[in-house]
């Protein structure tokens, strides 16, 4: 029982993440003076949704999770957003994050809005056949209120292609015809797009390429670390990699290491799927997850989950440039130290936006039943987050402000005129 009671109270001194974006859009309202009525609808999430899920797990016993979905502004267009299963899912979580996806797709220009879904699991702890169950009554539950021109649902933290698959099979099956442009992050098979699985990390490169340039930082003597080696962590790592940065640390779920010598990569993967960690890797050193962060490196991806970097933590960290790959990596009070030392930060609704690009791209090619090459998804995705880079940095420059400053400035305005011209009905 203490340690229960240890760990609620662990939980309970974390930062509030939907308070964290209502702050920033605080602030990004004040330098747009908002109208009083404009923000408050951008303050307030459209729908939200709780429901309860009934599982048969494998041993015969019934069990029931706890399963969300946040709407949170559909002003510019159908909402958008990840489904993650996690044990530290909350209802505050999931609006945050929906509110960080409406300004994220604002900030990339396409015609989306902003939503977020989870369950409360323990998904490394339930067998295929209990997360199949799951995600289909899941997808039962939630199937009112999505569709390819209401609510386009993806991946996101432990979930894949596979559970895309579950939950398109079970929403086709209850409108009684196939409806891939329900959901993206497929199978290629389903109609997934090539390139979207390594789209997220990619994107964050080609964020981290232009930060260089605008900052003077060369790439080909530059180093770099990433907090997270998930599917985000490591392609980011291995395709920034090929542009000359040298991989000096890591971190997973069970630990962080660092290195003296440059680390490759895909063999961290390799060792990673090998042994189910990037701790021991040969000529690695244990470190804690602060030292990492705080470690000499040009550059830092926050790959992990919302609020890893911290006032205590910002206050060392050695990095030039921080992309953010994670959603709400950085709390409001950290941002203000990184800021005031110098540090670059290219935020997540900008950094990790590749996914979402990539998920139009992916929906556009189901809806007009067309398929383009790896290579134009690539070049396509280049293109556009490039563009929302520049929008973004002359934002910054324009209000004097930090790149996520000029983000929100960029997206909530965006989002800001779509309502404002929209109106309130009736």
């Amino acid at each position: 029982m203490a340690q229960k009671y240890e760990m609620k109270q662990m939980e309970q001194a974390k930062p509030n993440p939907f308070e964290n974006a209502l702050e920033q859009l605080r602030i990004a309202a004040e330098y747009l003076k908002l109208d009083d009525g404009i923000h408050q609808m951008l303050a307030s999430p459209k729908r939200q949704l709780t429901v309860s899920l009934p599982v048969k797990m494998d041993n015969g016993e019934t069990r029931v999770f706890t399963g969300y979905r946040v709407q949170y502004n559909d002003a510019r267009g159908p909402f958008k957003g990840g489904i993650r299963y996690h044990p530290g899912v909350t209802l505050d979580e999931v609006k945050a994050l929906s509110a960080w996806m409406t300004w994220k797709t604002s900030v990339a220009n396409i015609p989306y809005g902003g939503a977020k879904g989870g369950i409360i699991c323990d998904p490394k702890h339930m067998s295929m056949g209990e997360q199949e169950r799951m995600t289909r009554r899941y997808a039962a539950a939630i199937a009112p209120i999505i569709g390819p021109y209401k609510d386009i649902p993806a991946p996101d933290v432990y979930t894949n292609a596979q559970t895309m698959a579950w939950i398109l099979d079970t929403y086709s099956t209850l409108e009684g015809f196939m409806s891939p442009a329900v959901i993206t992050g497929k199978p290629i098979s389903l109609g997934g797009s090539l390139g979207r699985d390594k789209a997220t990390g990619r994107g964050a490169v080609f964020t981290t390429v232009a930060a260089a340039k605008v900052n003077k930082v060369d790439l080909k003597k530059a180093t770099f670390a990433v907090q997270g080696y998930g599917n985000a962590g490591s392609n980011y790592a291995e395709i920034l990699q090929t542009y000359g940065p040298k991989l000096m640390g890591a971190s997973d779920s069970k630990g962080s290491i660092t290195s003296k010598t440059p680390i490759d990569a895909n063999k961290l993967l390799a060792h990673k799927e090998k042994t189910g960690s990037v701790v021991g890797f040969p000529g690695s050193q244990k470190v804690s997850d602060k030292e990492l962060l705080q470690s000499d490196v040009d550059i830092l991806s926050p790959a992990a989950l919302e609020n890893s970097i911290l006032p205590d933590t910002a206050k060392g960290i050695r990095a030039k440039i921080i992309t953010e790959c994670a959603n709400g990596p950085t709390t409001p009070e950290a941002d203000k130290i990184l800021h005031k030392n110098g540090v670059f930060v290219v935020p997540d609704i900008l950094a990790n936006s590749g996914g979402v690009i990539v998920s139009y791209l992916e929906w556009v090619q189901n809806l007009e039943r067309i398929s383009w090459t790896e290579v134009e998804v690539n070049d396509m995705l280049e293109k556009k987050i490039t563009s929302a880079f520049h929008d973004v940095h002359a934002a910054s420059q324009k209000h004097g402000v930090d790149m996520r400053t000029g983000a929100m400035i960029v997206g909530v305005g965006r989002v800001a005129d779509a309502v404002k011209t929209l109106g309130v009905f009736p």
